[in-house]
């Protein structure tokens, strides 16, 4: 297993994209990318600054009336024409994406394809928004609701799955006739790099889609700039804080994805190897870092032991290894910093007297230059735990036995966060009934992601956020309503 990089020279070379013209280099600071699988350099990236964010804005603004005005088919078609580009080129930013975050190639690969099938799906919305007509009281008047595009949106997004968190912001904004400035995230630059590259490429008017790569700092010029009418965040809870502080300067808007520590819920009823299969899969996915993933298992107790023993027998057959190898399953965490948080986060659980199945230490051997970490259940979680409550973001799953429905419920239920929630079971009252009283803003029945689709809204409740991505809602999440009142009484 080599774990080599790829040839450098089919990495983009424009950390910054404003207007029509692709630099090779910005006015920030210098900073060097590692390849997660072997903890090597890929090279340095001359970010953007300051300046670099003024003149993004500004590209963004004079190019946005003529956005807005173009017609619905226009915009549609340059989506649509977009969107075949991303399949042409899907090949290579599959492994742009690998490159950056370590995500295995088998996964990768069906981020460009995804992501095109957002653009596609908000293209048939571009000639299609719509207004409203209202009944007038009291005096005749024609009274209407349309909408308006906010502008200017500024687009913020994770390491995690660039393409797809770049797409599912991107695809409403762009179909709702707003122009965008989009930072591409400096642990994973290079997917969102060529991201930008490829919409001149596809014929994008110059200043529409404005691409920033670059550090904290970057990010936080584009949130706290007064020219920015919206701001579009997927990230931490953290980081949102400070997002929300800078935007309040303005006055602002803003839409945030955040975290997630959902809860995966196994009644007795269940299938238990669909549920063992899937409830393992969200410590796999992206090795556990997903907003969405699933790493709070809840368990009935009558079944408790027999889940334990399908999640470890189906654990051990997991693939770990090179991103790169189609047949790796599961590769590396991001960054040596995460290893050894994630390691604090299972030390301390075995402290206070979880039991410790699987995984549990950092790989050695062939791995050992890289940052990789096994599959790790851990069962008999207290649910008042720091495990049990807070995001760990990595291929950690916290398992807690459950007697009742109610106290399932009070369980999922029973942290800050309410982004996504799993439930197996093939009783369909008790999956209604449970799903009803879920305070999470997406939720899968006896399934492990699939839900996640263009059509559909995403979006989380509690601190996970709130705004919504996906669906008819995504459109209208960076829309303006605005009523007219057109009088129609005769003069007297």
């Amino acid at each position: 297993m080599g774990f080599e990089l790829p040839d450098r020279s089919v990495l983009p070379r424009h950390p910054v994209i404003v207007g029509d013209e692709p630099r090779q280099s910005g006015s920030g600071a210098m900073f060097c990318h590692l390849y997660p699988a072997n903890g090597q350099p890929t090279g340095e990236v001359a970010g953007a600054g300051a300046a670099d964010v003024d003149a993004a804005v500004a590209a963004a603004r004079a190019a946005q009336p003529a956005w807005r005005a173009m017609n619905g088919d226009a915009r549609r078609d340059l989506l649509l024409r977009y969107a075949a580009v991303l399949k042409q080129h899907a090949q290579e930013l599959a492994a742009l994406e690998t490159l950056g975050n370590g995500s295995p190639v088998m996964m990768a690969g069906y981020a460009p394809m995804v992501a095109a099938q957002r653009f596609e799906y908000y293209a048939g919305w571009a000639d299609k928004l719509r207004g409203q007509t209202l009944s007038a009281w009291n005096n005749p008047a024609h009274n209407y609701v349309d909408y308006e595009p906010y502008g200017v949106v500024g687009a913020v997004i994770p390491w995690n799955g660039p393409v797809f968190a770049a797409a599912m912001l991107l695809a409403p904004v762009l179909a709702a006739g707003n122009c965008v400035v989009i930072k591409a995230p400096e642990l994973a630059p290079y997917s969102v790099m060529r991201m930008g590259e490829l919409f001149l490429e596809a014929g994008f008017p110059p200043g529409v889609v404005n691409m920033l790569a670059g550090g904290p700092e970057v990010g936080a010029a584009i949130v706290g700039h007064a020219d920015v009418d919206k701001v579009a965040f997927i990230g931490s809870g953290g980081t949102a804080r400070k997002v929300l502080q800078s935007a309040a300067e303005n006055l602002t808007p803003c839409c945030l994805e955040l975290g997630g520590k959902s809860a995966v819920i196994v009644f007795e009823d269940a299938d238990l190897a669909q549920a063992g299969q899937m409830g393992l899969s969200g410590a796999i996915s992206v090795s556990g870092q997903g907003c969405v993933n699933g790493t709070r298992v809840l368990v009935q107790r009558s079944i408790y032991d027999q889940y334990l023993a399908v999640m470890q027998q189906i654990a051990g057959h997991i693939p770990v290894g090179d991103p790169l190898d189609p047949g790796t399953v599961m590769g590396p965490v991001i960054s040596e910093a995460s290893v050894q948080r994630i390691l604090g986060i299972v030390g301390k659980a075995r402290e206070e007297g979880a039991r410790v199945l699987t995984g549990g230490q950092r790989l050695d051997g062939e791995y050992a230059d890289g940052f990789y970490l096994p599959l790790t259940i851990i069962a008999d979680v207290d649910p008042a735990s720091s495990l049990s409550r807070h995001e760990v973001f990595g291929p950690v799953l916290a398992v807690t036995p459950f007697d009742s429905e109610e106290e399932a419920i009070a369980l999922a239920n029973g942290t800050d966060y309410g982004l996504g929630a799993y439930i197996h079971t093939r009783d369909l009252r008790r999956a209604h009934s449970v799903a009803n009283q879920m305070q999470a803003g997406m939720i899968h029945v006896n399934a492990s992601g699939e839900g996640m689709q263009p059509f559909a809204p995403f979006g989380g409740m509690k601190q996970s956020g709130f705004g919504r991505l996906g669906g008819e809602q995504g459109l209208l999440e960076f829309l303006q309503t605005r009523n007219v009142w057109m009088n129609l009484k005769a003069p007297q």
